[in-house]
């Protein structure tokens, strides 16, 4: 009996700490978005900063630019990982260093990247310079806007550069688990390479591809700092928008702020209830 309790016991003290901290801010979010703000003497819970945000112009078009930026990160960079990973379980010369230089930028953080981004790819940046150099432009502003762009480039850029080796680890990680025996077995009864690849192995990655992708995903749509550091003004992404609206010098914007924030936490756990259910699907299957 006493040993069935020893680990959850060992482990009490971070869990109340993880989950009070967690909770507790949540709640605190909570009933901030319902107008719940004591020191202006505002004491009655409302839904009007979810009403005014939901039928705000500059919030639909932050959500809408938000998702975009999410799901176009999430889509290229699951290709470009499985493909990486169809790449990397093979055996070549030159294996181990080309695995090592693939998840070196795991260790680089978001923000670093962000600003390598910001000096090599915006109209005063490295890449602008070299094809003023080469005279392939004019001059260096002439170069494609591809960081502050209403398409978010330099952002999807970065996001795509940092994740596709966390996907890509990942699935790697499950083609070595089970090994090449289903796609030999499938070749052997007379399915071509894309064949095995389409119908024995992507349904065998697909639960660890979905985990990665919905990871990514979520990861992306609650970022800050990197469209606060690459995007456009307006309109902004949704947590530099909830950013904005939470250090606003009028306290009344506060709850809106909080009703953002609530808002992007209730999709990461949709996002978390589907995953399971797909899960359970793909187990039972």
């Amino acid at each position: 009996m006493l040993d069935r309790w020893k680990i959850p016991l060992l482990l009490s003290p971070a869990l109340l700490l993880i989950v009070g901290l967690f909770l507790g801010g949540l709640f605190l979010g909570l009933i901030g978005s319902l107008g719940y703000m004591p020191q202006l003497g505002r004491e009655e819970l409302s839904f009007d900063a979810y009403r005014n945000i939901l039928t705000s112009e500059s919030f639909c078009l932050s959500f809408l630019l938000t998702f975009y930026i999410s799901f176009t990160s999430t889509v290229i960079a699951s290709a470009l990982a499985i493909i990486a990973a169809l790449i990397l379980r093979r055996h070549f010369i030159g294996r181990s260093v080309i695995n090592f230089l693939f998840q070196i930028n795991l260790t680089v953080p978001h923000l670093v990247g962000a600003v390598g981004i910001l000096y090599l790819f915006s109209q005063s940046g490295f890449f602008a310079r070299l094809a003023y150099e080469f005279e392939l432009i004019a001059r260096p502003s002439d170069f494609p806007a591809l960081i502050y762009d209403p398409l978010a480039i330099g952002i999807i850029l970065q996001y795509v550069w940092k994740e596709v080796p966390f996907i890509g680890m990942i699935l790697l990680a499950n083609m070595q688990t089970f090994g090449q025996d289903y796609e030999t077995a499938a070749r052997s009864l007379g399915a071509s390479r894309w064949q095995s690849f389409r119908y024995v192995l992507l349904p065998l990655l697909t639960p660890g591809l979905l985990a990665a992708a919905l990871i990514v995903f979520a990861f992306t749509f609650g970022a800050y700092e990197i469209p606060a550091l690459l995007g456009q003004n307006y309109p902004a992404a949704l947590p530099v928008l909830a950013y904005q609206s939470f250090t606003d010098v009028d306290l009344n914007a506060r709850p809106e702020a909080l009703a953002m924030g609530m808002i992007i936490a209730a999709l990461s756990a949709v996002m978390i209830v589907g995953y399971a259910r797909l899960a359970r699907r793909y187990v039972r299957t």
